[in-house]
């Protein structure tokens, strides 16, 4: 009997994770090939052997997703499985018609299939877009499990832009671990966080063995989500974060909605800086689609260490990179610290770009006058180095959740912001997560 022959469309996430749940071992399969998007320069490797298992013992190479219609025909190619994340409705539907059109069918995989079980609690943190503030939410998670006792271990949803064999399943217990592994800034802004209120953080490209080796020193695993994307793993208690400052988007992206339907609980974030009509319309979309779920309120106030470096400046403001691109904000902590503390002007980083980052700027338009803090590789965290020191401002404003003066040199007076989730009123999360953990006890 032939074997039915696979592409998976990914990002370097996903679509590593779902081949290897649904596809590594499965006899009647050919995957062909990995197309890639959003992450620049991952196309024109191959995922690797040792990863890919003895069925594929030339590993299976990855291609840019322009490809795709090509690949399709030249293999005669009979499902396309679509496998990334943060994207609206309308466009993974065109995905589908182009597909369809080349004469494959388009699938998605659903959330149970690929999910992993654990013997160990599992709590997720996802979102239903990229910067609604899932990483405050996950360390105030921690913080409180911490407080009550708990060996928290966060396993963060799969970064991985270098050596994929070398990545298959990485711990970071202290800072030097991040420049042991060559972590990228996207890493670093996420681990750098958890290690430094003492959680150990595991990440990856295989999340079986991930998984396997944070229960050996955990009472409760707490999944990091990156983008939007479902959790890699089943969870005990599902905390979705929404964001109405795009009110709306949590029934219009894929996967967002999953998440909204499926969460336990619901963080209604940014309250403190976002209009009434937003949050108004995020709390009907919660009470129509997922009315059984605990919503907390909750605000990220923000503060900064120089700011006598922003009042009366012109300055430049650096953001988080992902929230700024597939994200699609306009504006993140920086330019709400610009404006708390009375910068003159954001100055326009445009015509001080270099190289990679100017490609970023050609390819998401919409970013504006902000720096989103790309480094995905040595040579675009240098192109991001040069772009900010030529950049010609008073000062600038870092708020990404890294220091990022620990790998760039930026020659500007510089000052970071900081935030972190605050509840509003009842319940807290502490408050949920003490019931869950009463709960999990009385079912043992």
């Amino acid at each position: 009997m032939a074997k039915k022959k696979v592409i998976i469309m990914g990002a370097a996430g996903r679509d590593f994770h779902n081949f290897n749940t649904l596809y590594r071992n499965d006899s009647s399969v050919e995957v062909v090939a990995f197309t890639a998007t959003q992450i620049p320069d991952i196309f024109g490797r191959k995922y690797p052997k040792v990863l890919a298992g003895d069925l594929y013992p030339k590993g299976i190479p990855i291609f840019d997703e322009s490809k795709l219609l090509g690949l399709i025909k030249k293999h005669n190619v009979d499902e396309v499985i679509f496998s990334y994340s943060d994207v609206p409705y309308e466009y993974v539907m065109e995905k589908a018609a182009y597909v369809m059109a080349a004469g494959a069918r388009f699938s998605l995989e659903g959330a149970l299939p690929t999910q992993i079980k654990s013997t160990k609690p599992v709590i997720g943190v996802c979102a239903i877009r990229t910067g609604c503030g899932k990483s405050q939410t996950t360390r105030r998670v921690a913080e409180a499990l911490q407080a009550m006792g708990k060996k928290v271990v966060a396993i963060r949803h799969p970064m991985p832009y270098g050596d994929l064999a070398k990545q298959a399943c990485q711990r970071f217990a202290k800072l030097s671990d991040l420049d042991k592994h060559k972590c990228t800034i996207e890493e670093r802004e996420e681990y750098e966080p958890h290690i430094m209120r003492g959680v150990t953080v595991y990440a990856g490209v295989d999340y079986e063995m991930i998984i396997r080796e944070a229960e050996k020193e955990a009472d409760v695993i707490l999944w990091d989500g990156g983008n939007n994307d479902m959790s890699f793993y089943q969870t005990d208690f599902l905390i979705t974060v929404v964001d109405p400052h795009r009110a709306g988007h949590e029934l219009v992206y894929y996967p967002g909605q999953v998440n909204l339907l499926m969460a336990d609980a619901i963080v209604i974030n940014k309250i403190d800086s976002a209009d009434n009509d937003g949050i108004a319309e995020v709390r009907a979309n919660i009470a129509a689609y997922n009315p059984t779920a605990a919503v907390v309120d909750g605000a990220s106030p923000i503060q900064v260490d120089k700011p006598e470096l922003i009042r009366g400046k012109r300055v430049l403001v650096v953001e988080d990179g992902p929230t700024l691109t597939h994200g699609e904000m306009q504006f993140g902590a920086g330019v709400v610290a610009a404006s708390k503390y009375g910068a003159a002007e954001l100055v326009d980083p445009r015509p001080f770009t270099v190289k990679s980052i100017t490609k970023t700027y050609e390819k998401y338009p919409d970013i504006g006058v902000l720096l989103p803090a790309m480094g995905y590789g040595d040579q675009q965290i240098k192109d991001l180095e040069t772009t900010i020191n030529k950049t010609k401002c008073d000062s600038v404003i870092v708020a990404t959740p890294i220091d990022l003066s620990r790998i760039l040199e930026i020659k500007h007076p510089a000052t970071r912001v900081y935030y972190s989730l605050q509840e509003i009123g009842t319940p807290t999360l502490a408050e949920l997560l003490e019931q869950f953990l009463v709960n999990q006890k009385k079912k043992k």
